[in-house]
């Protein structure tokens, strides 16, 4: 008698509800880390604006932009920046490179943000929470550890 080689259809089963499984947990997690690697990103291209800004101050003594630093940081050829990099919140806001000159880093929970950055150009702060010249992120949402993201 000759004996077939192969798997039952219990053992395919079997198999097939193994690889649901474990594709049911990574899956969610794999898109959970594309979001932390976008929110590392928007956090270090912020630690790159606040460096650029910081050289600025230093070469004209004293003094931050008056207006809106995007053209300022990438002139001369890209003296302080190449480009202005992307601020991306996900996933509330798609990825800009713009600076919004009219909101303030005292921002509301909850009121609505273009995205993109934020910058106090105003020499004379009212308060010393809003400095001028800083720099951060324009999203009044939360990231994956629940922190604003204007608090950066």
């Amino acid at each position: 008698m000759k004996k077939t080689q192969g798997f039952t259809l219990i053992e395919l089963m079997i198999v097939v509800a193994i690889i649901g499984i474990l594709s049911a947990i990574a899956i969610p997690k794999f898109a959970d880390l594309i979001r932390k690697s976008n929110e590392g990103a928007t956090k270090g291209n912020l630690g790159a604006i606040r460096s650029a800004m910081s050289i600025y101050y230093g070469e004209m003594e004293g003094w931050y932009p008056v207006s809106n630093p995007g053209p300022i940081m990438t002139m001369e050829n890209g003296k302080y920046l190449k480009a202005v990099p992307n601020s991306y919140a996900p996933p509330y806001h798609p990825q800009s490179s713009t600076f919004d000159m009219s909101a303030t880093s005292g921002s509301v929970e909850g009121t609505t943000s273009p995205g993109g950055w934020s910058y106090e150009s105003n020499s004379t702060p009212a308060t010393t929470a809003s400095p001028w010249g800083n720099v951060w992120v324009n999203c009044t949402h939360t990231d994956t550890r629940n922190t604003t993201w204007s608090s950066y």
